[in-house]
């Protein structure tokens, strides 16, 4: 199964921090499915983006448990 990505959201995944940066950025002011935007919701002064690290696809899937 895939799911389709916009443009922007693939430079999101493949261009690293700056891209995603812009990706947020652009988001912020997309109003979330109960209606304020990320930009109107309170966020605790505690909270931290999370670092984007280098995730590489392939092999044969899940390992069997």
């Amino acid at each position: 199964m895939s799911i389709p990505l916009t443009d922007d959201e693939q430079a999101g995944v493949e261009d690293g921090q700056a891209a995603l940066d812009r990706l947020l950025d652009r988001l912020s002011d997309t109003p979330t499915p109960a209606g304020p935007t990320p930009r109107e919701l309170d966020v605790p002064s505690t909270a931290r983006l999370l670092p984007v690290i280098d995730v590489r696809q392939g092999g044969t899937g899940c390992p069997s448990r």
